[in-house]
């Protein structure tokens, strides 16, 4: 687990649950924000319909299509005022991240990580969801994992979702403090 630096206890937790798809982003930052008393933004529900509609046909979004998203993604962040927020975001790359960390610096990323099979069989129990299974490779072969300089945690998907918002939760609200 990485350090939680930047949480300095001036603002709520600016916290954002990441991870490919089926990693139960939605699911387990809901159960954080829940925890923590602040407001939860599915990281989905800011992208442009071009971007929905785009990975809803099976085509890979492209750096130029994640950047405008990312963007609103860490404004969301920094705009969450003294309460803090918790966002789902997929937040794949280093760079990614660093971008969403230009307009957001306190955030604190925690990492939902888990084997593709299981992956693969929580988005095939997703019905309706725009994200198709055939994608999920694509974002695993773009996923870089949190790095050590980076502030967050890496959490095994295995575990029920009200144990990885606990973890969470926990760790963030003692490096508050």
């Amino acid at each position: 687990m990485s350090g939680v630096d930047g949480m300095d206890g001036a603002t709520g937790p600016r916290i954002v649950v990441m991870g490919v798809s089926g990693a139960g982003k939605t699911t387990v930052g809901q159960l954080v924000a829940e925890r923590l008393g602040v407001p939860f933004v599915d990281g989905d529900s800011l992208h442009p319909p071009a971007n929905v509609a785009k990975m809803a046909s099976g085509v890979p979004l492209t750096d130029d299509d994640r950047t405008p998203w990312l963007r609103t993604i860490g404004e969301t962040l920094a705009g969450s005022g003294a309460g803090g927020v918790v966002v789902a975001c997929s937040a794949l790359t280093r760079s990614y991240r660093d971008l969403i960390r230009s307009k957001a610096p306190d955030a604190v990323f925690a990492e939902l990580d888990g084997d593709r099979d299981l992956l693969a069989e929580r988005m095939a129990a997703r019905p309706g969801h725009f994200m198709p299974v055939s994608l999920l490779d694509s974002q695993l072969a773009t996923l870089q994992p949190l790095q050590a300089d980076e502030s967050g945690m890496r959490l095994d998907v295995a575990l029920p979702p009200a144990a990885l918002a606990a973890e969470i939760a926990d760790t963030v609200l003692a490096h508050e403090r």
